[in-house]
């Protein structure tokens, strides 16, 4: 596991209960390496957003992903409301995924984390103001 960058955040997660916590610590990962792995982003920071995990690029570049349990239950990869991430990745993968709004991405189960198109969901969002 990639070590936190921040206590406040290993502490968010450390208050999760498992299996979400774990669900989201996958979630974690796959940002992190996605992240590391596109040259257009020079980095992805981890902090606290609305006392959720939260995943940002220098300004212009991309759009914060937040991490976090669902009032419904399960857990969720949230992308801003007011951009079309959600609602795009919806349209490229009709009926595969719980989708939320135009704000989130829901899992009841860590087996339903596809790291390629949930992997493209992420691309989408760090690198979403480099498409506009």
């Amino acid at each position: 596991m990639t070590p936190f960058q921040d206590d406040a955040v290993r502490a968010a997660f450390d208050a999760i209960p498992e299996p979400d916590r774990a669900g989201l610590l996958q979630l974690r990962e796959l940002i992190l390496r996605i992240g590391a792995d596109l040259p257009e982003v020079p980095s992805v920071t981890e902090g606290l957003r609305w006392g959720q995990p939260a995943y940002l690029t220098p300004a212009r570049v991309g759009s914060t992903i937040r991490l976090g349990v669902p009032k419904n239950g399960g857990f969720a990869i949230y992308a801003s409301c007011q951009s079309t991430i959600i609602s795009d990745f919806a349209d490229a993968y009709p009926g595969w995924d719980i989708i939320e709004g135009n704000r989130a991405v829901v899992f009841s189960d860590i087996t339903q984390i596809d790291p390629v198109r949930h992997g493209a969901l992420i691309r989408s969002a760090l690198t979403y103001h480099l498409q506009k």
